[in-house]
């Protein structure tokens, strides 16, 4: 037996978790939650919610949140937690800025990608050689990463035009393409607000309108990621160094050597995901521009069941919430409760069927006082459309919390030599 299925077979999971959909049930699933909610479009009104522009703005924010959830994937298959992400996406945003506001946005996005790979180095230094907690490392990295960023800006961008302590010059921008023909008739058909069909013209005119290369390059990461960690020696072995290091060790794989590749790789990809932010969501380095995306990286990551496409879905999912709040804030909101509240109608049948008779009365309780707080009201309040995106973080986690499975070693310490 070669050492590869040798691996796969003392580190595969146990049989009896959760089954897999298969291609049409996800599509049906897809095609019922567009139904859904071009039928909250129609009733509520708010004809923003998928807009071309409403799809361009969540992609945009969802990039950098799934280059941090992709950063978390990458070390935590190899057993490494990383609650350093947000540090190393800071690390990425000035790196990224300094380099592209001297050299041009590309060279600018490769110095990123090296800032945070600093941070991930520095971070598989402590937990991996040194066996520091990975909690205690990860939030000193993300300390470290304000402080150093800081005090680089003091001597790079003060006292230069258009920057200072806090922030850098204007960026050049990365180029951006649109699909000719395809891109206004789109837009023509989502302006017609017709069921379903406006709903998808909008999707599909976001993906096709103005869109930045780099965009398409951090899309194109997600199957990257998937068909080299699930479909290649070196991804098993990898995958190995979270599910069991022993067991790998004992079969010649050399564990420190994949946790330190995972996690500079993870902070690479986090700090891609800051030099997006620096060079095309806002054209310049601001101080505190992260806003905590790392973390809610690390949350789509959870959410998505450490696996690339679950991740990407709880990414795009953030990123719709917040580009909700900044197109149209209130009444979009507003519209996104009689939403909630009918997907917890559907959660109540669910639990009904799986016998789960406190958790139905749960949700038909929550649900209940949605629909009493959306037609009793005709805007929600503009301090819970600040916080839109963080409570729909802290739902969506608390909802599938039940039937998530990290790697069985992740965040287990590990001494090169127990396996022998």
């Amino acid at each position: 037996m070669s050492t590869s299925k040798a691996t796969a077979a003392r580190v595969a999971p146990t049989k009896g978790g959760r089954r897999k959909l298969s291609l049409p049930v996800v599509l049906l699933i897809i095609a019922g939650a567009l139904a859904l909610i071009s039928l909250v479009r129609l009733i509520s009104g708010a004809n923003d919610i998928t807009s071309v522009g409403q799809v361009r703005g969540a992609l945009s924010l969802a990039v950098p949140i799934g280059l941090a959830g992709l950063g978390g994937l990458w070390a935590e298959r190899a057993g490494v937690v990383n609650i350093g992400l947000e540090g190393m996406m800071v690390l990425g945003t000035w790196f990224g800025a300094w380099a592209g506001f001297q050299w041009g946005p590309w060279v600018g996005v490769l110095f990123g990608i090296l800032g945070g790979c600093l941070g991930g180095l520095l971070h598989a230094v402590i937990t991996v050689t040194f066996g520091v907690n990975h909690i205690v490392s990860g939030v000193a990295i993300n300390i470290l990463a304000v402080g150093v960023t800081r005090y680089l800006s003091n001597f790079a961008f003060d006292g230069i035009e258009g920057g200072s302590s806090k922030q850098s010059p204007r960026i050049d921008p990365i180029d951006r393409i649109t699909v000719p023909g395809l891109s206004d008739w789109m837009q023509d058909l989502q302006q017609q607000h017709w069921f379903l069909i406006s709903d998808i013209a909008g999707i599909i005119g976001g993906l096709v309108t103005g869109l930045s290369l780099l965009t398409v390059v951090a899309l194109l990461l997600i199957p990257a990621t998937w068909w080299i960690l699930w479909r290649t020696p070196f991804g098993l072995r990898l995958r190995s160094c979270g599910e069991s290091p022993v067991a790998a060790e004992t079969l010649g794989v050399n564990v420190y050597k994949y946790k330190y590749i995972a996690v500079t790789v993870s902070g690479g990809l986090a700090g891609l995901g800051g030099a997006f932010l620096a060079i095309v969501a806002t054209g310049i380095y601001q101080e505190g521009q992260t806003g905590g995306r790392g973390y809610i990286g690390l949350a789509a990551m959870i959410f998505g069941n450490w696996m690339p496409g679950g991740m990407a879905l709880g990414a795009g999912l953030f990123g719709f919430t917040d580009s909700l709040k900044l197109r149209g804030g209130a009444e979009n909101v507003h519209a996104m409760l009689l939403l909630l509240a009918i997907l917890l109608v559907v959660a109540v049948f669910w639990q009904l069927y799986r016998k789960k008779y406190v958790a139905a009365v749960i949700s038909a309780a929550v649900s209940a006082l949605l629909f009493t707080w959306y037609f009793l009201t005709d805007q929600v309040p503009s301090q819970f459309v600040d916080a839109a995106p963080y409570v729909t973080t802290l739902l969506v986690l608390s909802l599938s919390a039940q039937r998530l499975r990290m790697p069985k070693a992740n965040g287990l310490p590990y001494r090169k030599g127990e396996g022998k």
